[in-house]
């Protein structure tokens, strides 16, 4: 992707105008999120498979780690690495772009794992390691002892990111040792980088403890489907399994509670709202619709893809546009990634408590819905004949997207003029000059391919955009 600014806040005077607005307190909600992942933490040492015996020899090493931390030189002065400006890598967008191309190999991610939750913990890792050293903002989870100032950032950055990319995708150790091999050459081997490395090994070895209870690795519970109009059913032509039926019991990150912004319920189905909407997909959405623009049948097409890595990758072309430094990175990366993480519990919390059904049940069963302004296609299939295995109210990519560009717009400013790349259409770059113009295509493109009714995508904007506002406004703040 390529980026050029169009109009934005400098950064230095957006990070004073976020200073001003914001306060500096720790927010109830972390400290609630501390006290929780504390309290859970120590269910890692009963767990007898192999990912957490591996856990237990991470939390056996914390305490000669911290001690060597307490014993280490305090120093004020800048490290070597930041008298460099040579520097020629961002460790949060290196790691960050490795963690891509690991969700992007096929079978790598965990099928009843979401990928926001491992984007995030990496994010609140590289984050807590590096505030730790420079502690500029409040930390999000981690608060190590007597961290000398002088160890090196990088190094524990570097640390971090790769141990905790190690426990999460162990089938990629050889690559990842390799690279943070690599990382780490480039640091003068002397006693910053070793304080740096316990850093990040300590930070990491505390985050992955605290996630480790929170019920993403349950087995999901089967979903039995209703039977009642308007209730969701598995969808044709392949009829998959509903899919991380377990999300919704997913400990949040910053927010309180799953259901904090949970929206109202659907319209009903014999509304003028419902007709309007249900009309509206039946032919913009249909496989074979004759009303669909070329544009949107592209814009359809374009978006359909894990809507996450989309506005990952808007986060990188604003970031190095900008020229963030490792710390404001950081601080981006973990806002950006924590409010997707929520928001995915969030959406998935008011998908299974609605269980409302997609256009293509709805259209193949109009004639059931008490409605006699909508009319039934018993063959209607959507434009990407798949239909994603879960309930479509509220809509996914509407708010992931609302929230990605809202923690952007918060950093940056929304005007920005940038160019997308797609995962799913190769070649073909979608052009903006806003992070919510960007946003609303993302959430529209369900509509064009037939996934979700527009209904479905204005809730969808309004619950991710609840999501990351107030996680933008109550975690890592700046320090006074």
């Amino acid at each position: 992707m390529q980026s050029h600014i169009h109009h934005s806040d400098d950064n230095h005077t957006r990070e004073a105008t976020e200073s001003s607005q914001l306060t500096t307190s720790f927010s109830a909600p972390n400290r609630l999120a501390r006290r929780r992942y504390t309290d859970r933490s120590t269910g890692v040492l009963t767990n007898n498979n192999l990912r957490h015996k591996h856990m237990f020899r991470i939390l056996a090493t914390f305490a000669s780690i911290s001690a060597f931390l307490q014993v280490a030189p305090l120093a004020n002065a800048a490290t070597d690495e930041e008298q460099n400006p040579a520097q020629p890598v961002n460790s949060v967008i290196e790691w960050n772009r490795t963690l891509l191309a690991i969700v992007r190999t096929p079978g790598a991610q965990p099928a009843s794992i979401h990928s926001t939750r491992n984007f995030a913990i990496l994010h609140a890792a590289i984050y807590d390691a590096v505030n730790n050293i420079e502690p500029r903002f409040s930390p999000y989870l981690v608060h190590l002892p007597d961290v000398p100032r002088s160890a090196s950032k990088i190094a524990a950055a570097d640390e971090a990111a790769h141990d905790v990319l190690v426990f999460l995708y162990p089938a990629f150790q050889v690559s990842l040792d390799t690279e943070l091999q690599q990382d780490l050459a480039q640091i003068p081997d002397n006693e910053r980088k070793a304080q740096g490395v316990a850093v990040g090994q300590a930070v990491a070895g505390q985050l992955l403890a605290a996630r480790s209870a929170d019920g993403a690795n349950v087995t999901p519970p089967p979903y039995v489907p209703g039977n009642q109009p308007g209730d969701y059913q598995l969808t044709p032509p392949n009829f998959a399994p509903a899919d991380f039926t377990q999300w919704p019991q997913v400990t949040p990150f910053a927010l309180e509670r799953a259901d904090q912004f949970r929206p109202g319920p659907p319209t009903a189905l014999t509304s003028d709202l419902y007709t309007e909407v249900f009309n509206e997909v039946k032919s913009l959405g249909f496989i074979d619709s004759t009303t669909r623009t070329a544009e949107q049948t592209e814009i359809g097409r374009f978006w359909n893809g894990n809507i996450q890595d989309f506005w990952n990758e808007i986060g990188q072309t604003a970031a190095l546009h900008h020229h963030l430094n490792l710390e404001r990175s950081a601080r981006l990366f973990a806002l950006l990634n924590i409010s997707l993480a929520d928001t995915a519990i969030a959406f998935f919390e008011a998908k299974y408590t609605y269980n409302f059904w997609r256009p293509v049940t709805a259209v193949r069963l109009a004639d059931t819905d008490g409605n006699p302004q909508t009319e039934p296609n018993p063959t209607w299939l959507p434009l990407s004949t798949r239909t994603a295995p879960d309930p479509s109210y509220p809509g996914a990519h509407s708010a992931i997207s609302k929230a990605g560009a809202t923690v952007l717009s918060f950093y940056f400013g929304d005007e920005f003029t940038f160019d997308v790349s797609s995962e799913s259409l190769a070649g073909v770059a979608r052009h903006f000059t806003s992070f919510a113009a960007a946003a609303e295509e993302a959430g529209l493109s369900r509509i064009y391919a037939g996934q979700h009714f527009r209904t479905d995508h204005v809730a969808g904007k309004g619950l991710g955009g609840q999501v990351a506002e107030s996680i933008d406004e109550n975690i890592l703040l700046r320090e006074e």
